[in-house]
């Protein structure tokens, strides 16, 4: 063959090559992302706000006029410390209905005190009943018949019913305080009758708990009816957090439960626990327009106070209650998996090509998903597969 010929049959093979790799399928750009082990939890995520755990409001004992409030909102009261002065109107004649009311106040206080000493008998008799458990606990454990986790629940039973019996003896010290001021009221009505004085003694109003004043309700002097809301007291430094969630999460949370709380101010995460699930929910319109039924729950702080110094009253918080977690989860990221019919599917990478496989997902959280079968430690699967990744192309990590 000649050379011309030798020539002409190169560039024949050249030409063909070139129309080969022009129209040959480019490997798809992919995000890669690697199948692990490792802790995985599901979490309940909502926004939240603190509260005071035990909150007073100091009421008008009677009416009459009030003299200017000194206090501030933040301000530190004793226990009994004067918080406002009211001077008595000129009592009004005492008849058969008003001296009906005010005594039927007192025996309202009179129900709210039993009540409450009701309440605290329940609560130490609780107390009394776990710390009994966690000591048959602490025995078995050291001879290995319960698991380290029950020994853990029965301590955190013990803090929270110590926690609610020192609650409930708040309330019986609040319920005597408005137990005296209802007998007050009704002795200085029927005295200011009786002695037909045109003029009573000025009546102090004085704090049920110490603490610190959390609002001024009526700061400014004037005149002021029987029962008008003066002031709130509490302890600013025994904060619990309420956060509403859905009804169809909350029936997954447990008393109990860990809850990791964030976004409130600072970059370290608080620990909290459920204390409550509260037995009624509610209806609340969501910002897209939705009806929602909510429930709240509620959760204790156990971080150091040292943490959240400057947390107060009605702060937001962000908080992920956690109603599942394993140590040794295989885990895939959320962002692999589709639907293909009634299956979880993902795309698997084994070299440049791409298969696509299906998996079985036991639990799913907003990031992360624990897969039962399917997957093993070290796959490589592809995040956010696009319409053009099907089962047998090519692909290049991005």
């Amino acid at each position: 063959m000649a050379r011309k010929q030798w020539v002409t049959v190169i560039l024949g093979i050249a030409a063909a090559a070139a129309l080969w790799w022009a129209f040959l399928p480019r490997p798809i750009d992919v995000e890669i992302a690697e199948v692990t082990r490792g802790r995985f939890e599901q979490t309940v995520d909502e926004d939240g706000k603190t509260r005071v755990r035990e909150r007073y409001t100091v009421s008008a004992p009677l009416a009459g006029k009030l003299l200017r409030i000194q206090l501030k909102a933040g301000d530190a009261v004793d226990e009994n410390a004067l918080l406002a002065v009211i001077v008595p109107a000129a009592p009004t004649l005492l008849d058969v209905r008003m001296e009906r009311e005010l005594q039927e106040r007192v025996g309202v206080a009179q129900a709210g005190l039993a009540r409450a000493r009701t309440a605290i008998a329940r609560a130490r008799t609780a107390l009394e009943q776990s710390e009994a458990d966690l000591e048959r606990t602490r025995k078995l454990a050291e001879s290995g018949f319960v698991s380290p986790t029950q020994l853990e629940r029965d301590e955190l039973t013990v803090s929270l019913n110590a926690r609610e019996l020192e609650a409930m003896q708040f309330e019986e010290h609040a319920a005597a305080h408005q137990l005296d001021q209802a007998r007050a009221a009704l002795s200085r009505a029927q005295q200011g009758h009786n002695s037909g004085s045109a003029k009573l003694a000025q009546w102090e109003i004085r704090s049920p708990v110490a603490g610190r004043v959390l609002r001024v309700l009526q700061e400014s002097e004037g005149i002021v009816a029987l029962g008008t809301p003066l002031l709130e007291v509490g302890n600013a430094s025994d904060l619990e957090v309420v956060v509403d969630v859905l009804t169809t999460d909350a029936v997954q949370i447990r008393k109990g439960s860990e809850a990791h709380l964030e976004r409130y101010g600072a970059t370290v995460p608080l620990v909290g626990r459920v204390r409550r699930v509260e037995p009624s929910g509610f209806t609340k319109i969501s910002a897209l327009g939705v009806e929602e039924q909510r429930v709240n729950v509620i959760i204790d702080i156990y971080s150091p106070r040292e943490q959240w110094p400057t947390i107060g009253d009605g702060y937001r918080v962000d908080a992920r209650i956690v109603v599942f977690s394993s140590d040794a989860a295989v885990k895939v990221p959320v962002s692999a998996l589709f639907r293909e019919g009634n299956d979880w599917m993902v795309f698997t990478v084994s070299g440049d090509v791409a298969h696509k496989r299906a998996v079985r997902i036991a639990r799913r959280g907003a990031l992360e998903a624990v897969v039962e079968a399917g997957l093993q430690p070290g796959d490589r699967v592809i995040v956010y597969p696009s319409e053009r990744v099907a089962d047998g192309v090519r692909v290049t990590p991005r």
